[in-house]
């Protein structure tokens, strides 16, 4: 599979609130990225916008559902379609979540956490390599948002990425909000963390808001906090220069807002950028 090259570029999810934005003039941003099942279809208005802004930047297609670590292997017809987009909109890049989503029967429609185990790791990696045989490119998972773990366990959330990256030469797409939340949820050092990932395999870095409380929810209808902005710039100083998005998906503000953040994302890499040239 062709490598994938880093893309030093800051973005944000194109979602249905902001399509008249993208379509009338010109946005600054880099590129945008979208939920892919929100494409797969053969017409429709979505689609429409989405050829047209892909006119005007590159897109990246973001997975939700395809159950990557579903015992029960993958849907053929989901990587048909998902194929089939790939082919019209020529992403910079596809990615997807390290969860479960799916059984046999039934998609739950959330992003369910796996057991972090030897077993598990190989119907991972078996998964990700009939995905990225089936579309025929590199893809980016991506760290999830957890509120559980299994005693069953046998290795932590960053070593099974990292083996898992090995094995199947897949890329990183590294949710700093995620890793602050599970942090807390779990009690393990978020930085730590960073630091025990493979930096080379990092190709994207998303940048949300989440509840706070006893236990912190990944709900990406806030604005980026203090905590995690503090959290991208290790990020940065780690991974170099890789593709920034601020990823909202509820309370979705007025676009001037997301780019005002996108702004922030700018000047944070920027000095850690300059900090390490010194």
């Amino acid at each position: 599979m062709t490598a994938i090259a880093p893309f030093d570029g800051f973005g944000l999810g194109l979602r249905r609130t902001h399509y008249a934005d993208f379509l009338k003039g010109d946005v600054p941003v880099d590129f945008v990225e979208v939920i892919s099942e929100n494409f797969m279809v053969d017409g429709g208005n979505p689609l429409r916008v989405l050829t047209q802004v892909r006119e005007k930047l590159p897109v990246i297609l973001h997975g939700v559902s395809m159950s990557i670590g579903s015992a029960h292997g993958l849907d053929r017809e989901y990587l048909a379609k998902l194929k089939a987009l790939a082919f019209r909109i020529e992403p910079l890049w596809v990615s997807d979540h390290l969860c479960w989503t799916r059984t046999s029967a039934h998609n739950s429609h959330d992003l369910l956490p796996m057991p972090y185990t030897r077993e598990a790791l190989q119907v991972v990696c078996d998964n990700i390599d009939l995905a990225q045989e089936t579309l025929g490119r590199a893809m980016l998972f991506e760290n999830p948002s957890s509120y559980l773990a299994f005693p069953e366990d046998e290795m932590s959330e960053r070593e099974f990425i990292a083996e898992m990256a090995r094995r199947t030469g897949c890329y990183l797409l590294l949710d700093v909000n995620n890793i602050h939340v599970s942090a807390h949820n779990h009690g393990f050092d978020a930085r730590a963390y960073l630091r025990g990932l493979p930096h080379d395999r990092v190709r994207q870095i998303h940048l949300a808001g989440h509840t706070d409380g006893a236990i912190k929810i990944d709900t990406h209808d806030q604005p980026v906090c203090e905590g995690v902005w503090e959290l991208y710039r290790e990020a940065i100083e780690l991974v170099g220069p890789v593709a920034t998005m601020i990823e909202r998906d509820d309370g979705i503000p007025p676009l001037g807002e997301l780019l005002d953040e996108l702004a922030i994302a700018r000047d944070i890499a920027s000095e850690a950028r300059t900090e390490l040239a010194a």
